[in-house]
């Protein structure tokens, strides 16, 4: 593609990045089969090449965003699946984040909105504010329908009964048994996850505990920043607490890896060194860090696990999280370990699709989110599987929402199956 920024707009570094990745893209086509917007809505501006041509009218004439380019970026889930697809090697999400920060600083929502992308930016990063807002959801949700959409679907979300507070302190979780490989791993807590699903932490230590890791939480670190990034607000505050807090860590006792069991804080994790390339303080840590943020499943794929003790050979459907497949390119690591621990595992029809979660979008954009978890769940329920296995919390809270079918973290049937307690959901 053609581009004609000036020589002072490639000054900024952002805006030389951007055209960068403008360049790439040649219009072929390939990422309209994948997005799941165009797949939903067959409107040219809601796929990626669409919404590429909108951030370049936007940027190279150096334009405040229109009520029509916010309305098809909005609608973008970042799921990633274009860049999977793509010939040319688009870097759409750096794109795409570029163009979410231009829609902030330039464009003035109306009050609703912008009000409510506040307070989703507030609350949902602080585990204790979050777990007081689910408990005040809890008491609308008998006048739900009285509500707006947006207001409705956040209720729909929350769930029936909270589990009580999994926070856990920064300590170290020491080894269980010596193995070769990596000895000393940071843990990710994370920040809405503690709240919806403590026991992922949980399982996720004592499972790493068994195979010979020592497990640190960091004093400092929190949430990784993905929902405020994505929402355009870029002050990356939580961003810079996790990085001091593991360079900290890193330049003490060490860490062989900065461990993630949310893969959408991994996919943001891993673009740490990106995101702060132009600052001169924290470029270095940020890379340091990047470059040993790891997966759970890429931890583990190289353990000879435990043996497993699970008696039964449950039927797992496995939900290849957006984040995972495309942000990571983590495909087959996770089901390789639910088959080694004993489970049959089978793939969901049109697994490259995104269940509809992304973050907040189920909550900013409830109609198109709700369209493709029915989706979802139609594709999982042809599977016929005695459980669902995901490695991300927003798509077990989106998916479980609309099925009977137990849905849990795929580190959580790991745990059981080599020594741990079966997981509540389970029965």
């Amino acid at each position: 593609m053609q581009t004609h920024f000036s020589d002072a707009q490639l000054a900024d570094p952002q805006v030389k990045d951007a055209e960068k990745n403008l360049r790439l893209c040649v219009h072929c086509g390939f990422c309209t089969a994948t997005c799941p917007t165009f797949v939903e809505l067959a409107d040219e501006l809601d796929s990626p090449r669409g919404r590429i041509s909108l951030i370049k009218d936007m940027l190279e004439n150096d334009r405040p965003a229109t009520v029509e380019v916010v309305k098809h970026i909005d609608r973008c889930l970042s799921c990633l699946a274009c860049m999977t697809t793509c010939p040319s090697g688009v870097n759409y999400m750096h794109l795409v984040d570029h163009a979410r920060s231009h829609i902030e600083a330039t464009y003035r929502r109306p009050w609703p909105d912008r009000m409510l992308r506040r307070l989703l930016g507030f609350v949902l990063p602080r585990p204790r504010l979050f777990r007081l807002a689910l408990i005040a959801a809890r008491l609308g949700k008998p006048f739900a329908n009285l509500m707006p959409s947006r207001l409705k679907a956040m209720l729909a979300l929350a769930p029936a009964r909270l589990p009580s507070s999994g926070m856990i302190k920064p300590q170290s979780f020491p080894a269980k048994s010596q193995s070769s490989g990596l000895r000393r791993v940071a843990l990710l807590t994370g920040c809405a996850q503690q709240v919806l699903a403590p026991e992922i932490n949980a399982a996720t230590i004592r499972l790493l505990n068994r195979h010979g890791y020592e497990v640190v939480v960091a004093k400092g670190a929190g949430c990784c920043g993905a929902l405020n990034h994505h929402l355009g607000q870029q002050d990356h505050a939580f961003a810079r607490a996790n990085i001091l807090a593991w360079a900290h860590e890193m330049d003490g006792q060490g860490l062989d890896a900065i461990v993630i069991n949310t893969s959408g804080c991994g996919t943001t994790v891993k673009d740490y060194g990106f995101m702060f390339r132009n600052d001169p303080e924290l470029a270095a840590a940020a890379a340091r860090v990047s470059a040993i943020a790891r997966d759970v499943s890429e931890v583990l794929s190289g353990l000879e696990l435990i043996a497993p003790t699970v008696p039964n050979r449950l039927r797992v459907a496995y939900h290849s999280a957006c984040s995972l497949q495309h942000g990571q390119r983590i495909t087959t690591a996770p089901k390789d370990l639910l088959k080694r621990a004993g489970f049959e595992v089978v793939d969901i029809p049109e697994g490259h699709l995104c269940c509809g979660s992304a973050g907040t979008y189920n909550l900013l954009q409830p109609d198109i989110a709700g369209r493709l978890r029915d989706r979802k769940l139609a594709n999982i329920a042809r599977t016929h599987p005695d459980v669902i296995a995901a490695g991300n919390i927003g798509c077990i809270t989106q998916i479980g929402g609309g099925t009977d079918v137990p849905i849990i973290h795929t580190v959580e049937l790991l745990d059981w199956a080599t020594g741990g307690p079966k997981p509540a959901a389970l029965g």
